[in-house]
């Protein structure tokens, strides 16, 4: 017999999501164990709540709210209030620590938690570092805290620059035997302190090393210690840089033996049982540094429309369920890209072996053949498992060339006639699809650095975008919703691509800072991705452009995986998933795996809601570390770059405005930096919110979001990513101590 909930309180039946303190009440009040079936049914929520309703319950559970009470159950925990989970954001100026509550409802930024130091003979406590801390309040937004468990299972680490005592550090006096050896400069931007590396701690690093410590037990006041415990390399290599992320994200790099062995033992698959694709042109257009190619398409005229394959790598076949393999790339997520590297979801012998689809190379493949109507309309898809042999292998550059009218190098002059001619046709009618929908598209350049062999930066460019990007990017889009479409019409599970349209309150500070531009949205209500980007196409080509589109960009929400059909805002679509690139992302192998067994290649049984939403999750964090480390490491190498170029002169142009500073993104290397309130001109400045004007007193200068600077680079940190502005004719800062 179900549990029998209370019902009759004023919440209940409302249908719409409750907030914290009326669920935590529900559950309180509830006879027996509550799950979001019991919650749902009780305030009329319905799937579009789910994913919102899930968040809130994850988030209730880590910060001691609630407690599991069985499989996907809750109850209200005995927890005391004043108890919560914080974590680790940095360290003050005397290496003390600084949390930030896990979870914050509040308004405002959530609260800072002074973390009072561990216990004499314990290790401090490191960024990134979780711990369950009593807490008490000592002023407006600020708490101090103490330690009652730690919640990291393994040593926490501190990715840093390790520098040998400078002549002029006063350790150097003190008695040899109290002489540490030098200390470490964190990349972690918020960790206002550094670390002293103790005599014998050093692991024999010379000066100007970049490493991973670990906390040593604090035996005194002063800076905390730390040993080293890996060496990554010289600073002044920029091959070292992107090893900072991997470490400081803990992206993990080394595959297990197991893992290694399986993929090693794979091989070319039969041709038994799969749809002959092999005299089909297909051909794959990717970069010309790509080194794995996972999707090739073809086209072909039919009546007034096109008939468009894409053929994508059968990565399901060498990547069994439960496997080494599999469990790898569950945990990997997906592929990382840095500038000399990639992090692989699967081993190189798949990755660019057995699942890349080479030319001349017979290969097999997940298939989708669809019908496309003048209009973009699609139609008949069919899916298939098949083998196919790519024609050629292909660039964006070539191919847009060729489209340009410049003479077909070899690989093109191989192709036959009018293929390109129907890859570009067939584009033509996808794009005039998605116009008629309206989509959401953002104009945000990319940039590109370029190494030589010995790892030094020789630019940092703008990645250009071709139509021959948008031709491939339109055939993807294309077979993904094929995909989706075709679990929905079996009524089978499916890991959707969703991205839930901007909140109300993201909206309302996007209306606030367009209407100081002139530039009106239209109410929330009836708000469609169109409306943005028509937003985005009155702002384009003027100085407000660049602005506009990193406002958009900020009211959005995340994308996710999730196997919830709430729809992708963006693209302007009702049902989307990844079924594309599974060599890269594990969300795609999960696609074809209830493909497979969609279309009765497989036995199943298909995956369930609960697998989904779990892998969902999971690879939803595993993308956004990878985003996160692909970002911050264009933020050093950029940083890196800029050292040899302190004093030069250089245009930027304003993102933001605050207390502190004026933000900016700079012209040459398309990343931030700081001119802060104490390079401007000695004066009084006021901020004026409703204008988004920073105003000097005499009214002589003002700064404003999107207007153009000319700045100079005043200091560049390439550990951390950051730099410093100031503006041309101020005089240099002094130099300090090396960094």
């Amino acid at each position: 017999m179900p549990d029998r909930l209370p019902t009759g309180t004023p919440h209940a039946r409302r249908g719409g999501l409750p907030d914290r303190e009326q669920l935590r009440a529900f559950i309180e009040n509830a006879t027996g164990r509550i799950g979001k079936r019991e919650i749902s049914r009780e305030f009329g929520l319905g799937p579009e709540h789910r994913q919102a309703l899930r968040q809130m319950l994850r988030e209730m559970a880590l910060d001691g709210t609630l407690a599991p009470a069985g499989a996907r159950r809750f109850r209200v925990s005995a927890r005391l209030p004043e108890s919560m989970v914080v974590q680790v954001t940095g360290t003050d100026a005397d290496g003390d620590p600084v949390a930030r509550p896990v979870q914050w409802d509040g308004e405002g930024v959530a609260p800072v938690v002074f973390m009072h130091p561990e216990l004499r003979g314990r290790a401090a406590l490191a960024p990134g570092e979780r711990v369950v801390a009593r807490l008490r309040r000592i002023g407006p937004g600020k708490y101090e805290g103490r330690t009652l468990r730690r919640l990291t299972d393994a040593p926490m680490q501190v990715v840093g620059l390790f520098r040998t005592l400078a002549a002029d550090d006063p350790a150097t006096s003190a008695p040899a035997r109290f002489r540490p050896a030098g200390r470490l400069t964190p990349a972690d931007r918020r960790a206002k302190a550094q670390w002293v590396i103790p005599q014998g701690e050093d692991a024999g690093a010379p000066d100007n090393e970049i490493v991973i410590a670990t906390p040593l037990p604090q035996a005194g006041p002063g800076l905390h210690p730390a040993r080293i415990i890996e060496r990554l390399g010289p600073q002044g290599d920029a091959r070292t840089i992107s090893m900072v992320a991997i470490a400081m994200l803990g992206i993990p790099h080394a595959f297990p033996t197991e893992a290694l062995a399986q993929a090693e033992a794979a091989r070319a698959v039969s041709p038994a049982g799969r749809t002959d694709l092999r005299d089909m042109p297909l051909v794959t257009i990717d970069g010309d540094d790509a080194r794995d190619f996972d999707d090739a398409i073809y086209a072909e005229p039919d009546g007034t429309g096109f008939r468009i394959t894409v053929a994508i790598a059968d990565v399901a076949w060498y990547v069994r369920p439960g496997t080494a393999l599999d469990r790898e790339a569950r945990l990997r997520g997906n592929s990382v890209y840095f500038p000399d590297r990639v992090i692989p979801m699967l081993p190189e012998a798949l990755s660019n072996g057995w699942c890349s689809l080479r030319p001349g190379e017979d290969r097999g493949c997940l298939f989708v053949t669809m019908d496309v109507a003048a209009d973009g309309t699609m139609a008949n898809a069919r899916f298939g498992r098949g083998i196919m042999r790519s024609a050629a292998r292909l660039t964006y550059e070539q191919v847009q060339a060729a489209r340009d009218g410049a003479p077909p190098d070899a690989a093109i002059a191989t192709l036959p006639d009018g293929l390109l001619d129907s890859l570009f046709g067939a584009w033509r009618c996808l794009a005039a699809a998605r116009a008629q929908r309206g989509t959401l598209d953002l104009d945000l350049p990319e940039r590109l650095v370029r190494l030589n062999d010995q790892g030094q930066i020789t630019a940092i460019a703008p990645r250009i975008r071709l139509d021959s990007h948008r031709v491939v990017e339109e055939f993807m889009i294309a077979a993904n919703v094929a995909a989706a479409r075709y679990l929905e019409g079996r009524h089978l599970p499916c890991l959707y691509r969703i991205h839930a349209p901007p909140t109300p309150e993201r909206l309302e500070n996007l209306r606030h800072a367009l209407d100081t531009m002139g530039l009106k949205l239209p109410p929330v209500g009836s708000l469609r991705a169109a409306d943005l980007d028509r937003i985005l196409q009155q702002a384009r080509n003027t100085d407000q452009a660049a602005l506009v589109n990193e406002l958009v960009l900020r009211a959005q929400n995340q994308a996710e995986y999730s196997p919830d059909p709430i729809g992708h805002f963006g693209l302007s679509l009702a049902a989307y998933s990844h079924f594309t690139s599974p060599i890269r992302r594990y969300a795609d192998l999960l696609t074809h795996r209830a493909l497979l067994v969609a279309i009765g290649l497989e036995p199943g049984p298909a995956p369930t809601h609960e697998a989904l939403e779990d892998a969902g999750e999971a690879i939803t964090r595993t993308e956004r570390r990878a985003a996160q480390a692909e970002r911050e490491t264009l933020e050093r190498y950029a940083a890196t770059w800029l050292q040899v170029r302190v004093g030069t002169v250089m245009e930027a142009h304003v993102s933001s405005l605050s207390r502190f500073g004026i933000f900016t993104v700079l012209d040459a290397t398309g990343t931030s930096a700081l001119l802060p309130m104490s390079a401007l001109p000695q004066d009084q400045w006021h901020h004026d919110e409703k204008t988004q004007t920073l105003l000097a007193r005499d009214k002589t200068m003002a700064f404003r979001p999107g207007q153009a600077l000319r700045v100079r680079i005043e200091e560049a940190c390439a550990i951390r990513g950051t730099v410093l502005l100031a503006l041309p004719d101020s005089p240099p800062a002094r130099q300090g101590r090396r960094a």
